[in-house]
């Protein structure tokens, strides 16, 4: 299958609009993430984990940015966006946008995927192609494993139509009794047991050539359930199912100026999702009209929130298939590296005393991070240690060492993030774990989500108290510091400790801190300073002729900042902008942004770290950090961006790092004026891939 470049987004013509639709921006996103799956040049298994990925990606954008859609239009609001659009347009283009989507995702499966899956000795089975020695395993199975947790749930004129839960799989079932005639009940299929049963190896019949330690088969769960019905209705004669799948609104406003415990009021705000309105029904094509309009009007969907949809829903639990012990389908494994000055050193604090060491995972390996906090924890010279918290995961060695820390005597305080959306009930654990053994725990800011990659120690030497900073672009989270792209920073310079001592100050009590020595900080001077250098780079250009630019993001859709770029492109400063996602601004429009060109790279890793470079008249300037340019980013978080100042990590940034993302030609697409990602290829020149550990780490 050769992979399509993306359509003209479905916005107004450029005479009407300086901006792109950042909700239309999104599903483009998303097409590149649809299209790894569809590169035949990605290892099998890679290409279903990004199937996977783009199906979850679907689930979110409906929970969270549909929903606030249809909110506005419940709510009366006709503020246009700002490429123009009412909300009820918006909501019309973005089913236009994904229908042809979800049909190269279907054709992609079906067509692809499950046949080459197949060739590799890993079969999903549909129940009515199995033979009898499985039938018969499949249906002990189900008497064992699948019948006690099953609950049918029916539904007529004297029971009312049962809740269905967000992102729950269910099945219609059409009963025909002799005496009530037609009835109709609804089983959810369970979540405690794998979508994907696997099959004993003996049952799996061999494929080709290969060992029998390779080939796999599984059966849909819904599928398995869909045969033995009968068993759930004993005397009556099933004689229809369907399956279906719904999506709610997870965005859930939390009232926090009035609520006297946030903690208690997320908590509320969790179980509050789960009955948010459905903003998606999406259901098997096979179902019939009648059905389909059965679920609607119990469900209160209009016919645009359907989705019909061939071969089995919830694409998301393909994930479970990426955990096979393949490695030949998977991409080759990859050991991060610790810096050599880390290995040479006596102690972490001796290193980081040494010089500042810039982290870039997951090419370096995450143990510096954690070992700087255990570290921390057993030093009998450590007095204090802050840190925040904003998606930490399960079993998170950082938070053991926090408590640890505390058992030692140690003060430690942690600013834990409770609005981290999806990670809301995993923080929460943690939080009481870590009160429980003593930490000082905040929970953020009202108002204001936490989003700031800080740590601070603070320790006793013999010189006096000396503070040490790791400050970051991604999560404290040693298991997605695998997969994502991240920069962090360990120094223990001076100025940057004393901003950091402050901006803990403004988490923790009652600072209105409004200025900083090296940090930019939102929501006091981040969007302001950025402003100020944007500027800075127009007036050394006038000056010196070289003006550059240089920002990598996950996003940029805050019309303020894209008018400053637009500015510094009709003064002549080039720029350059690399942005994983939405992306609102319009380049190489003539008279508005000629020189501005954009780039969005996803690969094998999740590009997450900012970037921010300022030529400067050739004396540049480099700032990393936790924010996007978004208005939410600079407005309604604290984030922080922090200057590189060593020359070693300046070089490797400008030199290095930056280049090789400008110059990448196997992963990269470039946004054309008109909305389109146009994939960049090699064209005959040697083959730069940025995700390529040798062109990122020396020595590797």
């Amino acid at each position: 299958m050769t992979v399509p470049e993306s359509p003209i987004l479905d916005t107004p013509p450029l005479a009407e609009s300086r901006y792109f639709n950042r909700e239309l921006s999104l599903i483009e996103f998303n097409r590149r993430v649809l299209e790894e799956a569809m590169d035949p040049r990605n290892p099998l298994l890679e290409r279903v984990k990004f199937l996977a990925i783009f199906a979850s990606n679907l689930d979110e954008f409906f929970m969270i940015r549909v929903s606030g859609i249809k909110q506005q239009i419940r709510a009366g609001v006709q503020k246009r966006s700002p490429d123009g659009q009412t909300p009820s347009e918006q909501l019309s283009a973005i089913r236009r946008a994904l229908l042809p989507l979800l049909d190269q995702e279907r054709d992609l499966l079906l067509n692809e995927l499950l046949p080459a899956l197949r060739e590799q000795g890993i079969s999903i089975l549909n129940t009515v192609a199995l033979n009898a020695a499985q039938r018969a395993w499949v249906a002990d199975y189900f008497r064992r494993q699948i019948f006690p947790v099953l609950t049918p749930l029916a539904f007529d004129s004297s029971r009312p139509f049962p809740f269905i839960s967000n992102l729950s799989l269910n099945l219609a079932v059409v009963i025909r009794d002799q005496a009530k005639g037609e009835l109709f009940a609804r089983i959810k299929v369970p979540e405690v047991l794998p979508r994907l049963i696997p099959l004993p190896q003996e049952l799996c019949p061999p494929i080709g050539e290969l060992p029998p330690s390779r080939c796999h088969c599984f059966v849909w769960i819904e599928q398995v359930i869909a045969d033995h019905l009968e068993q759930l209705f004993p005397g009556m004669n099933v004689v229809e199912v369907y399956p279906f799948r719904v999506t709610r609104n997870a965005d859930v406003e939390i009232e926090e100026d009035e609520a006297d415990d946030l903690l208690a009021t997320i908590e509320q705000g969790l179980r509050q999702r789960r009955f948010g309105e459905v903003v998606r029904l999406a259901i098997d094509s096979g179902m019939p009209e009648r059905i389909c309009q059965l679920l609607a009007a119990n469900l209160k969907v209009s016919p645009d929130d359907i989705y019909t949809v061939r071969g089995p829903l919830g694409l998301s639990d393909l994930m479970q298939l990426t955990n096979l012990d393949r490695p030949d389908l998977k991409d080759p494994p990859y050991v991060p590296r610790v810096p050599t000055i880390l290995k040479n050193s006596g102690t972490i604090f001796e290193a980081i005393k040494k010089n500042d060491i810039l982290l870039h995972h997951p090419y370096h390996s995450f143990s510096p991070v954690i070992d700087f906090i255990q570290a921390a924890a057993e030093d009998p010279n450590v007095l204090a240690i802050k840190q925040t918290l904003y998606r930490v995961g399960r079993n998170s060695p950082i938070v053991q060492a926090l408590m640890h820390a505390r058992e030692h005597g140690k003060q430690v305080t942690v600013v834990v993030e409770l609005k981290a959306r999806f990670d809301e009930e995993n923080n929460i654990t943690w939080a009481r774990a870590m009160e429980r053994a003593g930490v000082h725990v905040v929970y953020g800011l009202v108002g204001l989500k936490v989003h700031a990659k800080l740590a601070l120690v603070v320790r006793q030497e013999s010189d006096g108290i000396q503070c040490y900073v790791h400050l970051g672009t991604g999560n404290y989270n040693a298991v997605t510091a695998r997969v994502y792209t991240d920069l962090g920073l360990l120094t223990c310079r001076p100025e940057i400790a004393a901003d950091v001592v402050d901006l803990f100050n403004y988490l923790t009590a009652y600072s209105r801190q409004k200025e900083y020595r090296s940090l930019l900080v939102a929501p006091v001077n981040l969007r302001h300073r950025m402003i100020e250098l944007i500027e800075e780079e127009i007036a050394l250009h006038r000056l010196y002729g070289n003006g550059r630019l240089i920002f990598k993001m996950n996003a940029l859709v805050d019309r303020k900042m894209i008018d400053a770029l637009y500015a510094a492109s009709q003064a002549g400063v080039q720029i350059d902008l690399i942005v994983r996602g939405m992306c609102s601004l319009r380049p190489q429009v003539p008279g508005l942004s000629d020189n501005i060109r954009v780039r969005s790279i996803v690969g094998r890793y999740l590009e997450h770290s900012r970037i921010y470079y300022f030529s400067h008249g050739g004396k540049p300037k480099v700032y990393i950090g936790s924010a996007d340019m978004m208005e939410r980013n600079l407005d309604r978080r604290v984030e922080e961006l922090f200057p590189l100042s060593d020359p070693i990590a300046i070089q490797y940034v400008t030199e290095r790092l930056l280049p090789t993302y400008l110059a990448d030609n196997l992963r990269a697409r470039e946004l054309q004026p008109d909305g389109r990602y146009v994939r960049v290829h090699p064209d005959g020149h040697e083959v730069i891939d940025s995700q390529d550990p040798a062109r990122i780490i020396p020595g590797c």
